[in-house]
């Protein structure tokens, strides 16, 4: 049964809680408008959570001529490094080269060098990758990165891991990222800066009433109906922004997305130097071969149409087959299926601008608002994680259309909590934290410092022992540590936790995590009965 009081009028109402919606709710409170977010499950809990892990302007877009898209994405990579350092930082990738190297047949550079150069047959010649890296050392004006170098595989710790026929590479940078702790981290600062953050909440339908929408929500856990009021609504809805279109609003559109499956699978680790491999496939396809959570190799991704995103996106057995096959051109020692430890598949929804292919589709983004009939509507389609920030601008720039914002862009440079710290001051951190804790194992004192920056000093505040943080629940995941996720980053389940607060679900067993989950279920029941 639904209440009958209506909420306070919002300006904004932001339907999704992965990179987007948050992106835009921290820009959109830190300008002084008023927003409440809903999601209807965790924070991260699809797209945003299931990532290549990368902060990258994207090498091979620039096969498709997205340049625009890849210098805004190069741009971004350092201002994100500064205002993150803790859940991003750089990564050098090495990039064999083969002269049996192809383009996918349907790229624009393809179809143009087949008709001025048809006896390449869509080979990748290596003038043209250097010249598409020396772009990409340019087009973005690097201050941080180093930019690209060519490197011998012949006795060296990059070539050791691969096969004897690749002789060189080119080594240029990009940077990783931590994709779920990137969205909880600006949840969390949209909520210091006022934003109301829902989780749990799905959202039934959202109709105008004049010049205001009106959003009924149902709370998953107890079922509570709720009414809002807003002076704009944002489809932040990912995957589900076509569905939210229809069957929310029902509004008749021409846009669209299209949904791209992107799996990826986990080994145990494959090579021991730190650097990703981008391997490039005889069908013009590209992988990224990853160093994952310190004793692990992260392999993907692919690119397959995905028809329903109600559907639970899996790692199929052909993409596990094709991603092992792939590998396995490269690497010297063949992987299989007993060395996967775990798989991932995440939806892209991309904006559907007619390509061919999924991998052809674009990753830029378009936002568009509705504003005929009444109060306006800014769908968001599209995306890539990298331009998030400067997405949640333009969107400020739709939005400003319609309401007053008084205040202008303000999030470059301005860090995370937990990254106000120099790039280059994580080991320092580090090190400080473990002489404050000196019971911490090192794999500890790092994990903490890569989760949470300088909050983690506050976090073990007071503890003078292991002893002090509280239940040891395994692979150093503690009380302590578990209680500040549920009380500060909106965690309710062990799922939550283990595998997008951190990755310890890797190593922690399935009892290991069934005892947390009692233990977080005990702790929220009591939270819920002293209300």
């Amino acid at each position: 049964m639904r209440d009958s009081h209506d909420i306070d009028v919002v300006d904004l109402f932001v339907i999704g809680g992965g990179i987007n919606g948050c992106g835009i709710s921290r820009d959109a409170a830190g300008r002084g408008l008023s927003v409440r977010l809903a999601e209807m499950g965790d924070l991260a809990s699809a797209t945003s959570s299931a990532s290549t892990k990368l902060f990258h302007g994207g090498l091979r877009y620039l096969e498709y001529f997205e340049f625009r898209l890849v210098r805004e994405a190069l741009i971004e990579r350092e201002v994100l490094l500064r205002a993150m350092p803790h859940i991003s930082w750089p990564m050098r990738f090495v990039l064999p080269y083969h002269p049996s190297m192809r383009f996918e047949s349907d790229t624009p550079t393809s179809k143009l060098l087949t008709k001025v150069m048809p006896w390449m047959k869509c080979r990748r010649p290596a003038w043209l990758i250097r010249l598409g890296l020396f772009m990409y050392d340019h087009l973005g004006g690097r201050k941080i990165l180093p930019g690209t170098s060519t490197v011998s595989l012949k006795g060296t710790p990059e070539g050791a891991p691969l096969v004897d026929r690749l002789e060189t590479a080119y080594e240029y940078s990009d940077c990783w990222i931590e994709d779920s702790r990137l969205v909880v981290l600006n949840a969390r600062d949209a909520e210091a800066r006022g934003a109301e953050i829902l989780t749990r909440t799905k959202v039934l339908s959202a109709a105008r009433d004049g010049d205001l929408w009106l959003i009924d929500t149902q709370d998953a856990e107890t079922g509570e109906m709720r009414t809002h009021r807003a002076r704009m609504l944002v489809n932040a809805g990912g995957p589900w922004v076509g569905d939210i279109i229809r069957s929310k609003v029902r509004l008749n559109t021409r846009e669209g997305i299209r949904l791209v499956r992107g799996s990826h699978i986990v080994t145990r680790r494959l090579y021991d130097h730190d650097k990703c491999y981008f391997f490039q496939g005889t069908d013009g396809r590209i992988i990224f071969s990853i160093p994952y959570e310190t004793d692990y190799t992260l392999i993907g991704t692919t690119d397959a149409a995905h028809a329903d995103p109600s559907q639970r996106p899996v790692c199929t057995p052909e993409e596990r087959a094709y991603l092992l096959e792939f590998a396995n051109r490269y690497f010297k020692r063949a992987i299989d299926e007993d060395d996967i430890v775990w798989s991932y598949s995440g939806v892209r929804p991309l904006y559907d601008d007619g390509a061919s292919s999924a991998t052809a589709a674009t990753r830029d983004y378009t936002l568009k608002v509705e504003a005929e009939g009444g109060a306006p509507l800014l769908n968001v389609f599209g995306g890539k994680i990298t331009t998030y920030r400067r997405l949640a601008e333009g969107a400020l720039e739709k939005i400003g259309e319609h309401l007053t914002v008084a205040e202008g862009p303000w999030t470059a440079g301005v860090p995370l909590p937990g990254g106000d710290f120099p790039v280059d001051g994580f080991d320092r951190l580090v090190s400080d934290l473990a002489s404050a804790h000196p019971y911490l194992s090192p794999f500890h004192s790092r994990r903490l410092v890569r989760a949470y920056g300088t909050e983690a000093a506050e976090m073990l505040k007071g503890a003078k022992t292991l002893a002090d943080l509280g239940e040891d629940f395994g692979a150093t995941l503690t009380a302590t540590e578990v209680a500040w996720l549920m009380s500060k980053e909106y965690a309710r389940t062990a799922e939550d936790v283990v595998w997008r607060r951190n990755k310890l679900g890797l190593r922690l067993s399935e009892d290991e995590v069934a005892r947390l989950d009692r233990w977080m279920g005990t702790r929220r029941r009591a939270a819920a009965a002293a209300e």
